[in-house]
C-alpha cells in the first residue's frame, strides 16, 4: 500500500487573505533562521565584528558635531549637540539599514525563491527584523554617550517600542515596494543609495524641526520618519512637545502614510510575487 504524499495546493486569494498573514506565522521558524543567518553573515570574517555597529554611529556623530554643531552652529536646544545628533542618527540608521536589506533581499535570496515554496514576505521581513540587533547595540552606546554628557532620560522612554514599531512599519512598507520592483528593474540597486542619502536630509536627523519655518512644517509630516526621529529625541532627551505635528493631526498624517505604504506595499508584493521565480 502506497503512502499518501502530502501536497500543498496554491490558489489565488482575495482581500486580507491575499496577504497570507497566517502563513507567515506558520513559517515563523524559517523567519527566525533567516534573521539569524543575516546577523551571522553580516559580521562573518570581519576583523572588528559587532564593533562596526558601535563605530559607525560614533564616527557619524563626531563628523556631524564638527560640521553642524560647531561650524554651522545648528541649534539643539538645551541638549548637547553630540547627544542630539546621536538620538536622531539612531532611528535613522535602523531605518536606512532595514530599507537597504529588505529592498535587495529577494535578489540576494534568488536561490531559495527558485527552489522552495514559502511565503515570500518572509524574506524582506527578515531584513527588517535582523536590523533590530544593530539597533539594540546602538541604544546601549547612546546610553553611554548620555552618561558622558550627563543627560538623564525621561519617562518618555516607555514610548520607544511604539516609535521603533513605526520605524519598522515604514521600512517594511517601502522595502516591499522596492524589493518587488528590484526583481524586475535592477535600477533599484543604483537608485537606493541616492534615495537614502536625499531622504536623510529631508528628515530632521542633523537638525531639529524647529529650524524649519512653521508654515512649511506640514511638508515634513509627509515623511513618516520625521515622527520617528523627533519622537526618539523627545522620548530619550525630554524635548518639549510644542510642535503641532507631534501632538496633532500632522503627526497622525505621518502615521497614516506609513500604514498606507505598508498595506499597499504588501498588496503590490503579493500581486507580483507569482513571477519572482521566473525573473529573479
Amino acid at each position: 500500500m502506497l503512502a499518501t504524499v502530502p501536497s500543498i495546493v496554491i490558489q489565488p486569494t482575495r482581500g486580507l487573505a491575499a496577504l497570507q498573514l497566517r502563513a507567515l506565522w506558520e513559517y515563523r521558524e524559517l523567519l527566525y533562521f533567516l534573521v539569524w543567518r543575516d546577523v551571522k553573515v553580516r559580521y562573518k570574517q570581519t576583523l572588528l565584528g559587532v564593533l562596526w555597529v558601535i563605530l559607525q554611529p560614533l564616527v557619524s556623530m563626531a563628523i556631524y558635531t564638527v560640521l553642524f554643531g560647531i561650524l554651522l552652529k545648528v541649534p539643539s536646544g538645551d541638549v548637547p549637540y553630540p547627544v542630539f545628533a546621536f538620538a536622531g542618527l539612531l532611528p535613522w540608521s535602523y531605518f536606512a539599514s532595514s530599507l537597504n536589506r529588505s529592498s535587495t533581499s529577494l535578489v540576494s535570496s534568488s536561490h531559495l525563491i527558485a527552489k522552495v515554496y514559502f511565503p515570500r514576505l518572509v524574506i524582506p521581513l527578515s531584513g527588517v527584523l535582523s536590523s533590530l540587533v544593530d539597533l539594540g547595540v546602538s541604544l546601549v552606546v547612546l546610553v553611554g554617550v548620555m552618561v558622558v554628557f550627563r543627560v538623564a532620560p525621561t519617562a518618555g522612554v516607555l514610548v520607544l517600542p511604539l516609535l521603533i514599531l513605526l520605524a519598522m512599519i515604514t521600512a517594511l512598507g517601502f522595502g516591499l515596494w522596492l524589493s518587488a520592483l528590484n526583481v524586475r528593474y535592477r535600477d533599484v540597486n543604483y537608485l537606493l543609495p541616492f534615495l537614502v542619502q536625499v531622504w536623510m536630509y529631508l528628515t530632521p536627523v542633523v537638525y531639529g524641526i524647529n529650524l524649519i519655518p512653521e508654515r512649511y512644517r506640514f511638508l515634513l509630516a509627509l515623511n513618516p520618519m520625521t515622527g520617528v526621529v523627533e519622537g526618539f529625541r523627545w522620548a530619550l532627551l525630554g524635548r518639549r512637545l510644542d510642535y503641532a505635528w507631534a501632538v496633532g493631526p500632522l503627526f497622525a498624517v505621518s502615521v497614516a502614510i506609513a500604514l498606507v505604504v505598508l498595506v499597499s506595499g504588501a498588496y503590490f508584493f503579493r500581486t507580483t510575487e507569482r513571477s519572482f521565480a521566473d525573473i529573479v
